[in-house]
């Protein structure tokens, strides 16, 4: 897969189908985009996401907003999908002031070749948003290049989008993420070492630090599945500060992995959470502590990871 950062001028060579959108999490409803962009493939057109860099949310806000995905995760969901180009399109106050006309005429047609455009009915580009469907579609006639919009996919009577899922994360509400999604949420990372008191207590666990882009879930402790290599384990993962030993704060992932004793310090993990258990609390002791994820612990070994959340 071809990505092109950082840049405004670029070229992309042959007849293209291009989905426009943020893609944040890629959810069920940005799917339905890009079964779009493979049928066009099947035609012969080079496959093109068309996104931002970084996210119009960040930079009107002057800060990171953390997403559903970071840009790595991205990339590679992307790769792994058979998407043929990442446009990951730079945003400051020079291409946010571009004309919604020229934008289409100079990127979409001229540079990026473009002869399909797919996007949702709330597509916004251009300068103050003016960009919509209705002059993609205007301008798709003009200057020669088809149009498709997909309709909010709904679930529960209500649109999908990625807004709907960051509730629900927010919300530890796990399952209904997963099922929004199209897999669980999943925060990836290299293990850390930590100060190793679940070693001392006969409960050893790893540690990665949740990246800064990524939204988090409330403090708590988690039914989890854990990724390494090729291999996938079942997990009991706690999110947050660790209040009965560490006064720090640092929000830290920290998982026990069943059936599980290899050294993996350095390594490339990934964590889902597949449900909420219950809140992070600071317990008056170790021995408490201790007592109270034993019995996480014996939960967990009880629960059955759903079949769609083994994908």
């Amino acid at each position: 897969m071809q990505i092109i950062e950082k840049m405004t001028k670029f070229s992309i060579e042959g007849p293209s189908a291009v989905a426009i959108g943020k893609f944040d999490g890629i959810h069920r409803g940005h799917r339905k985009l890009l079964e779009d962009l493979y049928k066009e493939k099947e035609k012969g057109k080079k496959t093109v996401i068309f996104t931002f860099d970084p996210s119009p949310a960040s930079f009107f806000a002057g800060e990171t907003v953390p997403g559903l995905m970071t840009k790595e995760e991205k990339r590679q969901w992307f790769l792994e999908n058979g998407i043929d180009v990442l446009v990951e399109f730079p945003m400051n106050k020079e291409t946010a002031a571009i004309p919604a006309d020229v934008f289409v005429r100079k990127y979409l047609v001229e540079q990026m070749n473009a002869k399909y455009v797919v996007a949702g009915l709330d597509v916004s580009f251009g300068d103050k948003g003016k960009g919509d469907w209705n002059l993609l579609q205007s301008l798709g006639h003009e200057l020669g290049f088809e149009t498709h919009f997909i309709k909010k996919v709904e679930c529960n009577g209500r649109e999908i989008s990625s807004t709907y899922v960051r509730e629900e994360i927010t919300n530890g509400n796990m399952e209904n993420a997963a099922f929004l999604l199209g897999f669980p949420y999943t925060f990836s990372g290299v293990v850390k070492h930590g100060r190793a008191l679940g070693r001392t207590i006969g409960i050893p666990t790893i540690n990665i630090v949740p990246d800064k882009e990524k939204i988090l879930p409330p403090n708590g402790v988690y039914f989890s599945k854990v990724q390494i290599g090729n291999k996938t384990y079942k997990g009991m993962t706690n999110v947050g500060c660790k209040p009965t030993v560490d006064s720090k704060g640092e929000i830290v992932i920290e998982t026990f992995i069943y059936d599980f004793k290899e050294d993996v310090y350095d390594e490339d993990v990934s964590v889902s959470l597949l449900k909420f258990r219950r809140p992070e609390k600071k317990f008056a002791d170790i021995n408490e502590l201790k007592e109270q994820m034993e019995k996480d612990l014996a939960a967990g070994k009880e629960y059955e990871i759903p079949a769609t959340m083994l994908t």
